[in-house]
């Protein structure tokens, strides 16, 4: 485990990685759980965009999203995706890289009603990342979704989560002279024991 103290100490990444982002709800001014989400198409191209992380589980980590999404059906093709948690009020930021799988049950539905009716609506009213003729057709296309699902929509069955189990988790914390600290922990599949190594900067 290295000499890992203080904002580093702990046996549970997760458990690490939740207390960061507690700390930088206090402290960043906008969209504290913000991730940078990379992915990688069929031909391998990468792509990468941000997304709101909704939840830090107890082994993964979890977002949303419209599954004909540009990232979602990357996703789909690579089974695997990466992102990084950057605080710029702390100074501090968290990788991840990992497997994925599809978050479409239950929960998703729970999550989906805790969103704001505008929000909902969106939801059902855009096909993400396909061409829109204009900003106009997009409004009138949530009148027609408003009209027909009323105040109460349900979770559309091409909407939800997408969990990244890790296979690796770095925390990187900004040091004096450019001396930066970094832990990495890394196992072989989701579910292993994690190895935790320091990394030079």
């Amino acid at each position: 485990m290295g000499d890992r103290s203080g904002i580093f100490a702990g046996s549970d990444p997760f458990e690490i990685a939740r207390g960061w982002l507690a700390e930088a709800e206090t402290s960043e001014p906008n969209d504290p759980n913000a991730i940078a989400l990379a992915t990688v198409d069929g031909a391998g191209m990468p792509n990468v965009r941000m997304v709101l992380l909704k939840e830090i589980e107890a082994d993964a980590f979890l977002f949303y999203t419209n599954y004909g999404s540009a990232k979602a059906r990357e996703i789909d093709v690579s089974g695997r995706a990466a992102f990084v948690l950057h605080w710029k009020s702390l100074r501090r930021q968290i990788r991840v890289r990992g497997w994925t799988s599809r978050e479409d049950s239950l929960k998703a539905d729970e999550y989906f009603r805790s969103r704001s009716l505008q929000s909902r609506l969106g939801a059902w009213a855009s096909r993400q990342s396909e061409p829109l003729s204009s900003r106009a057709a997009l409004v009138a296309e949530v009148a027609r979704v408003t009209a027909s699902k009323g105040i109460s929509p349900a979770r559309p069955s091409f909407w939800g989560g997408i969990r990244i189990k890790p296979v690796e988790v770095e925390f990187w914390a900004d040091g004096a002279f450019r001396l930066h600290d970094r832990f990495q922990w890394r196992r072989e599949s989701p579910g292993d024991e994690w190895s935790v190594i320091r990394l030079s900067p």
